[in-house]
């Protein structure tokens, strides 16, 4: 097991001498290797990551190191990173090479981050089970007959499975959240144009978010302060300035306001929307959020019922809108410059078809022909259009909650993580398990999955806190306090042979 709870902790140690980096980065390769069944990663890059943490380590001695330095990450399979593959877990980008790297990618390796390699997603991030990649399922470290979550289903396997220290995910609609919870790790969707989109390849552009996993809140928090702000290379991206994340954690708990005992206290309103509470939710979920709230309440954090009115549109509007993007999107994929083509084409017109038809898999067909249904003469305005004030609507719902409260708390997801197999022909029903992530999606804001217990048969139970859009501090805050509060799921209980 890592000798090191935090990366300042491991950047101390490695200071010290108790620590060696090459050897950390050689641990985590190894278990990479050991853990070849839960298959979390499409590439592992054993060619440079030994070496790099050489040259970091001894940037760490001489103190000129960056913020991340020696930091173990993996890299969702949807991020480019110069000449590295860049599939997209998809049959029509095999054997393609990136020319560049992302910006939020960059930025980590501008601050000494070692990348292992690229994780295994559902196809184009298309996917709430890991299901629909064309490198396999990803299993769950904590039962592998369940599936991970998706999309980003890989990285999360990757850091409940201690396979390295934290790795970045996207979240189009719960692509974070919803696996971190399945996998019992913390996730944060920051707020859309937080974190530069460039070099990410697009699912439905105006939802896509890139993010992270990690064990702990500082690491997490660590993450996203490097990787957050402005880029020129993305038009979507916010100028607000980027808060000193790992600095708030520290000071958001506040000294001056203990109790009698002198436990610490957090001066935060939360908000309980009855609307995440109803059918559907599984009642061991139910249970211990509510417990998680007993306890909030008695370190006397005030809660408040809020409603979200239109909260039960959420699903409809959400695939209506990603579904019309990705049809757009995906339209450049064509077998014509670069990717899959098709060997059995007659002509011009005929190999779009086959290319299409033969590379992509059958859930982003799916999502394409719905896109491309939505957006056509005659039904542009009964759907597309309509979705786009309901879109309004929901963030108007949001923006109203947030003048009442700090921070909205509710189940990341309706259950824990199902079985394989169990929803795959049910869409659906898969599209439901986003039921409680989406709306974050369409209004624009951050949320962050936090785990704090499992259900009967030892599956994470994840709970979601919400803030308004650029409030990440206030959710980084919250959750450093629920941590304290809660007993952290023990590292390696699911792997006891692979240690």
């Amino acid at each position: 097991m890592p000798q090191y709870t935090s990366i300042s902790e491991k950047i101390q140690k490695i200071k010290s001498g108790q620590i060696n980096l090459r050897e950390n980065v050689l641990f985590f390769l190894d278990r990479i290797e050991k853990n070849k069944d839960l298959n979390a990663f499409n590439f592992v890059f054993n060619d440079s990551a030994p070496d790099q943490a050489e040259i970091i380590e001894e940037k760490i001695k001489q103190g000129n190191a960056g913020k991340l330095a020696g930091m173990v990450i993996a890299i969702k399979d949807v991020l480019s990173i110069k000449d590295r593959p860049l599939t997209c877990s998809s049959a029509i980008l095999k054997d393609f090479i990136s020319i560049y790297t992302a910006t939020a990618v960059q930025k980590l390796i501008d601050e000494d981050a070692i990348i292992i390699g690229k994780t295994n997603c559902d196809e184009f991030a298309m996917g709430s089970s890991n299901e629909n990649s064309a490198f396999g399922n990803v299993l769950n470290p904590y039962d592998k007959t369940r599936v991970p979550g998706g999309s980003s289903g890989g990285s999360a396997a990757a850091v409940a499975a201690y396979l390295c220290d934290a790795a970045l995910g996207t979240d189009t609609g719960g692509s974070i959240r919803q696996p971190a919870s399945f996998c019992g790790v913390y996730g944060l969707k920051p707020s859309y144009g937080r974190v530069s989109r460039y070099g990410l390849t697009a699912f439905a552009s105006s939802f896509d978010s890139i993010g992270c996993f990690a064990n702990n809140i500082e690491d997490l928090a660590a993450v996203m302060e490097v990787m957050s702000g402005w880029d020129e290379c993305d038009s979507t991206s916010s100028t607000n300035p980027v808060p000193e994340y790992t600095k708030e954690i520290l000071s958001s708990l506040r000294k001056s306001e203990t109790s009698e005992s002198g436990s610490q206290q957090i001066n935060f309103t939360i908000g309980i929307a009855e609307e995440y509470f109803g059918p559907g939710l599984s009642p061991e979920i139910k249970t211990a959020v509510e417990d998680l709230l007993v306890r909030l309440k008695e370190k006397g954090i005030k809660t408040e019922t809020i409603h979200l009115p239109h909260s039960k549109y959420t699903i409809a509007a959400y695939y209506i809108l990603t579904t019309a993007e990705a049809s757009s999107n995906l339209a450049r994929y064509d077998g014509a410059k670069y990717g899959y083509r098709s060997k059995e084409s007659t002509s011009l017109l005929n190999m779009y078809k086959n290319s299409r038809s033969e590379g992509f898999g059958a859930e982003v067909k799916r999502r394409i022909m719905l896109g491309t249904y939505v957006l056509s003469a005659g039904y542009y305005d009964a759907y597309y259009r309509k979705a786009q004030k309901v879109r309004r609507l929901i963030k108007s719902d949001f923006d109203n909650a947030f003048e009442k409260v700090d921070v909205i708390l509710t189940p990341t997801t309706p259950t824990t993580a199902f079985k394989i197999g169990e929803n795959i022909s049910d869409p659906l029903q898969m599209y439901l398990n986003d039921i409680y992530t989406t709306a974050a999606n369409l209004a624009g804001i951050p949320g962050m999955n936090i785990p704090i217990g499992k259900d009967a048969s030892g599956l994470p139970i994840g709970a979601q806190i919400q803030a308004a859009q650029f409030n990440e501090s206030k959710l980084f805050q919250l959750a450093k306090f629920i941590e304290s509060l809660t007993t952290p799921l023990p590292p390696f209980s699911f792997l006891p042979n692979n240690f």
